[in-house]
Parts: C-alpha cells; sequence; structure tokens
C-alpha cells in the first residue's frame, strides 16, 4: 500500500463528506421553494390569477434564489464526483 494511495482515499472521503454536507442543505431549501412556488401557482389558479405587473417584466428573489441553490448543489456534486474519482484512482494505484 502506497502513501499516495492512502492520500487519494483520504483526500476523496474529504471531498464527499464536504459534498454532502454542504449540498443537503442547499437541496433541502431548493425543494422547500419548489413547494412553496407550485403552493402559490395553484392558489392563483384558484383565485383566477394575479393581474399585477410584479414579476411580469424579470425573475422574483425567489426564481434568483432557486438559481442560486441549483449552482451551489452542482458545484458540491461535481466535488462530490472529485472525490469519488480520487478514490478510485486510490484503487487502482494501490
Amino acid at each position: 500500500m502506497s502513501i499516495v494511495a492512502l492520500g487519494l482515499w483520504a483526500a476523496g472521503l474529504v471531498l464527499i463528506g464536504l459534498a454532502i454536507w454542504r449540498a443537503r442543505p442547499a437541496q433541502a431549501r431548493l425543494g422547500e421553494l419548489d413547494r412553496l412556488a407550485e403552493n402559490a401557482s395553484r392558489y392563483d389558479s384558484w383565485r383566477g390569477g394575479r393581474k399585477t405587473a410584479v414579476g411580469a417584466d424579470g425573475p422574483s428573489g425567489a426564481d434568483l434564489m432557486r438559481d442560486m441553490l441549483r449552482r451551489q448543489v452542482r458545484l458540491w456534486v461535481a466535488v462530490g464526483a472529485a472525490g469519488v474519482f480520487m478514490l478510485v484512482a486510490g484503487f487502482v494505484l494501490r
């Protein structure tokens, strides 16, 4: 067993743990925002739709937050994938 393999395993496990720790809250908040948007659209359809100019000319704050959370989740999934790659590379180099 080489030092390089041990280092890759340790780094891979750290990256996977970090990715899980950071992606879970963002994914949970994203799901909550999606449920709130779905609820608001059901309410609008029940009330006949809102006839205001708000949101007609651009994205809402919730839309911007949703995009930011999606970027965060994608970033941490990529970090986790790099961790998995490092784990596999450690086994290959062993």
